[in-house]
């Protein structure tokens, strides 16, 4: 007798490994969104606010991380697709990385009154801006795989998610620039400012560069995906 599951995912899993995968992709995006308001709410010193920001990207990231859990419990041994289970399983991970920068960024606003140094604010605003934006850019690639699959990975589609790609690692070399520099002018300011709230803001510069890396990951496992 054949058992029949009646887990959703499961049924997805079976018409698309990719649906669940998008699906998640949304759910991190909408932490990353909240990136602005959350330092907004830091500039304006509304700790009330900031709470509540932190609070509700911390609630996404745990959805984020149930989506991902299902997904690995559910997800076949072996897929009839030219994608390995593998690299479907590293792509997941790198969205919730970016997921997870979000909240452990929400966590350090949560836990302490801080102000943003003038030196920086404007190099600052500059980097979460771009890294809002290239999230935004992995996530239309992310929903153009359905298609792919479609076309058997060749064709116009493929071409098109080639440059999306290609958009992507340019995007985030430009972070890469913007961000030693918000850096290099932290350093400069130091002196005028208090230690460990110069200790904070690079770890927060770290944890909002290494969410345009994971994107830029994410653009490499794609370019897999079409190189095999």
């Amino acid at each position: 007798m054949v058992m029949k599951t009646t887990s959703p995912l499961a049924g997805l899993l079976r018409k698309s490994p990719f649906k669940p995968i998008q699906e998640h992709m949304k759910v991190v995006v909408s932490c990353v969104v909240l990136l602005p308001e959350l330092f907004d709410a830091v500039y304006d010193k509304k700790p009330d606010v900031v709470q509540d920001v932190a609070k509700r990207i911390n609630k996404r990231e745990t959805e984020a991380d149930k989506i991902k859990s299902r997904y690995r419990c559910n997800m076949p041994n072996t897929l009839l697709l030219p994608v390995d289970r593998k690299d479907l399983l590293s792509l997941i991970n790198e969205q919730d990385s970016i997921a997870d920068g979000s909240e452990k960024i929400g966590q350090i606003l949560e836990s302490r009154d801080m102000c943003i140094p003038a030196a920086i604010k404007e190099g600052f605003d500059v980097l979460l801006q771009n890294t809002v934006e290239i999230c935004l850019q992995a996530q239309i690639m992310i929903e153009e795989l359905d298609e792919l699959v479609h076309v058997g990975f060749s064709g116009r589609e493929h071409a098109r998610v080639t440059e999306m790609i290609k958009g992507v690692r340019k995007e985030e070399h430009n972070i890469d620039n913007i961000l030693r520099k918000v850096k290099r002018t932290l350093f400069l300011a130091e002196k005028e400012l208090d230690p460990v709230s110069v200790m904070f803001w690079y770890k927060i510069i770290e944890e909002v560069g290494d969410i345009s890396n994971n994107a830029e990951n994410m653009a490499d496992r794609l370019l897999l995906f079409l190189s095999k």
